[in-house]
């Protein structure tokens, strides 16, 4: 791989945790791709930076060739120089693909996990010695660049590939870091979170068409509509509740559709969804 430069313009020193760094990706599936994309697109890291190995053959020849980005013959040679090693396989796959990949890690790079269910306990036995490893939990909304990762590391050791991989997912969205302990909550509300909001955007636009609104008006203004106040609950800083008492006028429209969710009991449903979700994510790990 060819790493980029370390200086900005000037002779100033980058305060690009990225500059400068290869990175590996082993699988190539959608969220990897998404990935890729958003640091290409950001400029953090250049296409001669990015190396892949998949599976299958042809996607990763197509997005290597859409992309400008390394296709590599197997998982070994994907991460060979790399300084990240982006883990972006299913589950059943990840201590295979790390094993495939240990000949080629070297001392001192990072693996950053994005495997749901699999915890760095797990996949630490899998890596040669001196080598971070930090756990990732993004959601689909990265896609688009919108979306919510949260990221652990396995040690302090690890704090260089965390700052890293921090860098690397703020391409896609927003990121927090939090511990590995909380991550089944995490998988409950942000990984499985853009689901219930889908749901909610459904029901929205089938209310709009049963109050005689067309389809598509009807799904465009409850998407933006639920887009506008989770911006405004992110700008503003205050608390959804507070929000929500500003709309809701005494005796007026919003209060009265407030009171049949209240009735309908949807508060205490989405909040046994999250429960649910964690749960199994617990049961899976």
């Amino acid at each position: 791989m060819v790493a980029g430069a370390n200086k900005t313009g000037g002779g100033q020193m980058s305060t690009n945790p990225l500059d400068g760094k290869c990175l590996a990706f082993i699988g190539a599936g959608k969220m990897a791709e998404a990935l890729m994309r958003g640091v290409l697109s950001s400029g953090l890291v250049p296409a001669a930076a990015l190396r892949a190995y998949d599976v299958d053959g042809r996607r990763l020849a197509a997005l290597a060739g859409e992309l400008g980005i390394g296709a590599a013959a197997s998982n070994a040679d994907a991460v060979a120089g790399a300084d990240l090693a982006v883990l972006a396989v299913k589950p059943p796959q990840a201590l295979a693909a790390l094993e495939q990949a240990r000949p080629g890690l070297r001392a001192e790079a990072t693996v950053i996990s994005l495997v749901a269910g699999v915890k760095m306990a797990a996949l630490a036995p899998a890596l040669p010695p001196g080598v971070g490893l930090v756990r990732v939990m993004p959601n689909t909304p990265c896609q688009v660049g919108a979306g919510m990762t949260v990221l652990a590391a396995d040690s302090p050791a690890s704090a260089p590939g965390r700052e890293q991989a921090q860098a690397l997912f703020a391409c896609c969205g927003r990121t927090r870091q939090l511990p590995e302990a909380l991550f089944d909550a995490v998988t409950g509300l942000s990984g499985s979170g853009p689901a219930y909001v889908f749901l909610l955007i459904e029901a929205l636009a089938d209310g709009g068409v049963q109050a005689g609104l067309p389809r598509a008006a009807a799904q465009e203004l409850a998407a933006q509509t639920v887009l506008g106040a989770a911006e405004m609950v992110l700008r503003s800083g205050r608390r959804p509740g507070e929000l929500k008492d500003m709309v809701a006028s005494p005796g007026g429209t919003t209060i009265a559709g407030l009171a049949a969710l209240e009735q309908a009991g949807v508060r205490g449903a989405i909040m046994k969804a999250v429960l649910a979700a964690a749960r199994r994510s617990a049961e899976l790990g």
